[in-house]
């Protein structure tokens, strides 16, 4: 029988969290962007934005959906302009990362939005890639990107940037898909994954955030998704569920982002348990951390207290985070042996 989870185990449990070594597989490098920042890029670009001070800013951080957050997340990353900007918000979220141990990154990024504003990927990647070595060297942590395409442009467009990219191939890990996801199902760019993969890419889809389970099937079976990104409306198809778990798909869960944006009314009342109990390889992540009011230690302490977590659990979820990564068998191993070596200490 279970024993319930008392005042004393939290308290032990959350130490454990604050200090074990964790993966982030699921966080928008654009998304990092804080109030402060925001405001500082936008006079130092001269970039326009509808807010006049960092409180103003954070006044807007009231969502009512994933849309709603998506107007100001593609209207903040336009004050990203040189790679000076690019270095700067990197490096300020892998310190910040480390703060809370992470020490394995996969980084979303949204290059079609710089593109467009005629930056190139040279300038964008040249101040990323500094930043991750930087950051390398006086934190511990290793960075890699994931080139997210943007679900709400059209699949030539897809097509587009992803030649784009060619030339850039080794700087990234994987392709993604990302953005307003009600109406942009993952068919709508099958030729275009068919693609990526045969550019050598492995596939990460967010699915099922607010979309129907059928978004989720479409990733795995239509898009060829080596991982899903969200997935919590699952829940609705228990078949569904039976393949992720049978599969062992790596399913990246961001708490509180899914708080924020009211895809369940509380943290009480999240699937993420039920998930991990089915045996679904779920993670916990943070999507854009400024704008959830959430960094991973947040996250992770969070769901533990408000789900009654054990200790087997949460290393189920921090053990999830380094094997659903894109990192080499090898890495994984290393990671894993790393997360081990503390938890078990």
């Amino acid at each position: 029988m279970t024993q319930p989870t008392t005042q004393s185990h939290l308290s032990s449990l959350q130490s454990k969290i604050l200090h074990a070594p964790k993966a982030e597989l699921h966080v928008h490098l654009e998304g990092t962007i804080g109030p402060e920042t925001l405001m500082a890029l936008s006079a130092r670009n001269h970039i326009k934005v509808p807010y006049e001070n960092a409180e103003e800013v954070r006044a807007a951080y009231n969502f009512k959906d994933l849309s709603g957050f998506l107007q100001l997340y593609y209207s903040a990353l336009g004050v990203l302009v040189t790679r000076l900007d690019f270095y700067e918000v990197t490096y300020t979220q892998l310190k910040r990362a480390a703060e809370d141990r992470v020490v394995y990154v996969e980084f979303y990024m949204s290059p079609q939005s710089h593109i467009e504003r005629g930056i190139g990927l040279d300038t964008v990647l040249g101040g990323v890639a500094e930043a991750i070595a930087d950051a390398r060297a006086d934190f511990g942590i290793d960075a890699k990107l994931i080139f997210g395409l943007q679900r709400h442009r059209t699949e030539a467009e897809a097509f587009e940037a992803l030649e784009a990219a060619r030339p850039f191939k080794e700087s990234f890990v994987a392709v993604g898909l990302g953005g307003v996801e009600k109406g942009n199902p993952p068919s709508k760019f099958e030729r275009a994954f068919r693609q990526a993969k045969n550019m050598g890419w492995p596939i990460t889809i967010h699915a099922g955030e607010e979309g129907p389970p059928s978004y989720i099937w479409e990733a795995l079976d239509v898009v060829g998704a080596d991982r899903i990104d969200h997935g919590v409306t699952a829940q609705d198809d228990p078949r569904l569920i039976e393949r992720l778990a049978a599969d062992q798909i790596p399913m990246t869960v961001c708490p509180l982002s899914n708080i924020c944006l009211n895809v369940f009314p509380s943290l009480e009342q999240h699937n993420l348990k039920t998930l991990l109990d089915a045996g679904c390889r779920v993670s916990v992540n943070t999507d854009d951390p400024p704008y959830f009011n959430g960094y991973m230690n947040d996250n992770l302490v969070a769901v533990a207290s408000a789900l009654q977590l054990s200790d087997g659990d949460v290393y189920s979820l921090l053990r999830n985070g380094f094997q659903g990564s894109f990192a080499s068998t090898n890495r994984k191993n290393e990671l894993v042996a790393g997360l081990d070596k503390f938890w078990l200490a």
